[in-house]
């Protein structure tokens, strides 16, 4: 990929940090001024983070921005240019947004509330319009320890190292995660504040015993044989998401050109829904990243469900999420009603928003397959899995409908039902709770389906 990158720790300060390049935004003027001129809006993304991908990495590469934005130059004079920033996290987003350097950015709900903080504390407000990828149940972020690890449940984590990245969401689902089990985030473990693939790096080399990430990191690593799920953050039942935000002096005086990129991302989203299968192929030749990961996270059943709407229970989630950010110190009172900002978006994009997502059905995608198929059970996935040539099967928790690996899941064999799960724990309580009920590997339930 041909773009600049810029790697900061998650908690330096977001003042002192360097533009990459320079924004045009508010300095040439007004949308309709009528002069014969260049203007280059800055756009930061998260490659790798692939539930922004329509607000990134597929949109880049889709060219649907800039193909708005020379309709609109051939209506107006103006000569315009895309400059795309990849990132690791969201935290050097925020701080670009905030020099005034990057004019549209895309992060997870809790970098987007320190990203309302920064802005207002530094004079450079920004403003939410619209989501990229959601999970209602939180199954975006993911616990995970290394193979073969003796950890089976969050009470295992009393005492141990745990990386994540300070102040993201998988940073605030594993706070969460963790009071629920009644353990102190603060005194009971080690947090590591790393980025993700240094994280990754240490749990590999044990000087972390557990990692929680967002989206895509714990997928990968698991389909890697890296990782083993720990906990699946959608049991927390609370929803979790990725958004757009935009600088508020940008969107006032190129209101056209954010029109002009909410266009392009609804254009994105359509493809992503209609066409994941060569969407996934797409980002993951982008990224680098496998591209049976990104189909987990993106595809038909995946685990984000892609719709720009800014819809009610979202909001209302990054309500919630901000005590979370202010007992760590992290944000003091952040106004989401005066951070979201509909107005943008209705204005861009007419058509009627996506119907929420749906139970995922298990997925198989065979080799040399350009489509993939579903089924209503998972002995049926199961059953057309064996003896075929796979490339990745996909089957949903039985508690919480996070899709996951068939062949990295927990199997429970209970009579002549078979049910998967994401975590250890979860295959176990069920287990208590239904006499007669075991615990069987992948191998043995494909043999008992057949």
């Amino acid at each position: 990929m041909n773009s600049a990158r810029l790697r900061v720790h998650p908690l330096l300060s977001l003042t002192v940090l360097l533009p990459l390049t320079a924004a045009c935004g508010a300095s040439d003027g007004a949308d309709g001024e009528a002069a014969s001129k260049t203007v280059t809006v800055t756009v930061g993304y998260q490659s790798k983070t692939i539930n922004t991908v329509t607000a990134g990495t597929l949109l880049r590469s889709l060219g649907y921005f800039e193909e708005e934005l020379k309709a609109r130059g051939k209506k107006d004079g103006t000569t315009y240019k895309v400059e795309w920033q990849d990132y690791a996290t969201g935290a050097p987003i925020t701080a670009q947004m905030t020099a005034g350097k990057i004019d549209i950015g895309s992060m997870g709900d809790f970098p987007l509330l320190i990203n309302a903080a920064r802005g207002k504390e530094l004079k450079q407000p920004t403003r939410l319009v619209a989501v990229t990828g959601y999970n209602l149940r939180g199954g975006l972020n993911t616990v995970v320890t290394a193979p073969g690890s003796p950890l089976r449940s969050l009470a295992d984590l009393r005492g141990k190292r745990v990386s994540t990245s300070v102040g993201s969401a998988a940073d605030g689902t594993l706070v969460r995660a963790l009071q629920r089990a009644g353990i102190d985030a603060d005194k009971d473990i080690q947090k590591l504040n790393q980025q993700p693939s240094v994280g990754a790096s240490a749990l590999a080399a044990g000087s972390a015993d557990a990692l929680s990430q967002f989206v895509a990191w714990p997928g990968q690593l698991a389909f890697e044989g890296r990782a083993t799920a720990l906990y699946d953050g959608a049991e927390l039942n609370l929803p979790t998401f990725h958004g757009v935000t935009v600088r508020e002096r940008f969107a006032k005086e190129r209101a056209g050109v954010l029109d002009d990129f909410l266009k392009a991302q609804r254009r994105a989203t359509d493809y992503l829904r209609e066409q994941p299968v060569a969407a996934a192929e797409s980002v993951a030749e982008e990224t680098g990243l496998p591209a049976e990961v990104v189909y987990l996270y993106n595809g038909a059943n995946g685990i984000a469900t892609f719709d720009p709407a800014l819809r009610p229970e979202l909001i209302a989630a990054l309500k919630e999420d901000v005590p979370v950010l202010t007992s760590a110190g992290l944000v003091g009172d952040v106004d989401v009603d005066a951070f979201v900002d509909p107005a943008p978006l209705k204005r861009a994009v007419q058509a009627p928003a996506y119907p929420p997502a749906g139970a995922a059905k298990p997925e198989l995608w065979l080799k040399g397959r350009p489509t993939t198929r579903t089924f209503d059970s998972p002995k049926e996935l199961l059953k057309a899995a064996k003896g075929a040539d796979v490339r990745a099967a996909y089957v949903p928790d039985a508690l919480t409908g996070t899709l996951w690996f068939a062949d990295k899941a927990v199997w429970v064999a209970d009579g002549a039902e078979l049910s998967a799960y994401v975590t250890p724990a979860s295959a176990q309580r069920y287990v208590d709770a239904h006499p007669g009920a075991r615990i069987i590997r992948y191998a043995d339930a494909v043999g008992l389906a057949s």
